[in-house]
């Protein structure tokens, strides 16, 4: 069996927050001839800058000027293009005004039927030089009878809690929308497969085109190995078709047929406490939705077989 996703990255420069007809014919233009029904994805805040004809204002200001409530005109929107397109949509970020009025850097995402599925708030903004409001939640979405993806913004990848999480979660491919327009893009690269190693699941990291971003967008699959990657800054479109079962068999059989950290734990293990976060890991939940169907036996160290025991 094959749980096969085609994928569209686009390292596509900002475009400001109402150019919405000019968003669908870069999405028609970005998929045309591709298999239907692809997950496309755009940049950190791809739709943040300032509305067309208007006074360029000072990056502080953009949020409070460009967020919306989800729910609102550009959320409606959003939904019905995916819907006409016939496409998962990723739009990138947001400004969103959350009903108690703080602004966010949200992420929304949207099916094929015209529907938003998701919308994850980023938990690590980039302080202290982004002023919004950080969110409190890991956010993952299904496709239809494919798999389970899970979303991060930019800054998020940094902090190895996020991608574990979304990964506990079930996710099997993470989405990391990207603005980065500093030398640090070098060091997100590593993050990325680092964070895809560990999880045993596919990254995609996707940074803006110039003149904002660095570019250098890549998709990682779940041993690590960079699939593609943008050579440079400018407008690049990263298509391919990922097979998420890639992500059940490493974590059954392990990175390199080797290692498998899923499994790490037996049921009689002790906790892990975690001083940090004044919790543990738990032998007893440390699998979560992740739990891949263990190998029928392997041989010990002194070469007699040990059956696996499945965590609850």
């Amino acid at each position: 069996m094959s749980r096969a996703l085609p994928l569209v990255l686009a390292q596509a420069a900002q475009r400001g927050t109402d150019d919405l007809d000019g968003l669908a014919t870069d999405v028609r233009r970005r998929t045309a001839g591709l298999p239907a029904t692809p997950l496309v994805v755009y940049p950190e805040l791809h739709l943040g800058g300032p509305a067309a004809g208007t006074a360029h204002p000072a990056p502080a200001e953009l949020p409070e000027l460009l967020a919306e409530p989800m729910g609102g005109p550009r959320d409606r929107a959003l939904a019905q293009l995916a819907g006409d397109l016939g496409v998962w949509l990723a739009p990138g970020s947001v400004y969103e005004r959350a009903p108690d009025g703080r602004i966010h850097n949200t992420a929304p995402v949207y099916s094929p039927r015209g529907e938003r599925v998701a919308a994850y708030r980023k938990i690590f903004p980039w302080r202290p030089y982004e002023t919004v409001s950080p969110g409190a939640e890991f956010t993952v979405f299904d496709l239809d009878g494919i798999g389970r993806v899970g979303l991060s913004i930019c800054y998020d990848a940094w902090f190895p809690e996020t991608t574990r999480h979304l990964a506990w979660m079930g996710a099997e491919l993470v989405l990391n929308f990207v603005q980065t327009s500093g030398s640090d893009r070098s060091q997100e690269l590593v993050l990325a497969r680092a964070n895809a190693i560990v999880n045993q699941l596919f990254v995609a990291s996707v940074n803006c085109a110039a003149p904002v971003g660095t570019g250098r967008t890549l998709l990682v699959d779940p041993q690590g190995t960079v699939r593609s990657e943008a050579a440079g800054d400018s407008d690049t479109t990263l298509t391919d078709v990922i097979d998420l079962d890639e992500v059940t068999n490493v974590r059954r059989l392990g990175t390199a047929a080797l290692n498998r950290p899923w499994q790490q734990f037996r049921a009689d293990d002790r906790p892990l406490e975690l001083p940090l976060y004044q919790g543990r890991i738990d032998p007893a939940t440390w699998t979560g939705a992740t739990a891949p169907a263990p190998l029928p036996s392997h041989p010990t160290e002194t070469g007699g077989p040990r059956t696996e025991e499945r965590m609850p």
